[in-house]
């Protein structure tokens, strides 16, 4: 597998996770509009768009927000 190819399927695991936690819109209006610490008082979308880890991105929002152990 790919970097390129690596990289998508951490994205999109990542995007799983959101929508199973937060739901599908409010997934998409918590990655747009909360200004998370522990991303550099950065948006989810922000982080992303700079090149960070989703994996990176995730551990921050656990922070941020209760998330169930096994979304973890």
């Amino acid at each position: 597998m790919s970097c390129r190819s690596l990289a998508a399927v951490r994205l999109t695991t990542f995007w799983e996770r959101m929508r199973t936690h937060f739901g599908a819109t409010y997934a998409e209006s918590v990655a747009k509009d909360y200004v998370l610490a522990g991303l550099g008082s950065r948006t989810v979308n922000q982080a992303l768009a700079d090149g960070a880890d989703p994996k990176d991105v995730w551990r921050a929002v656990c922070e941020a927000f209760p998330v169930a152990e096994r979304l973890r």
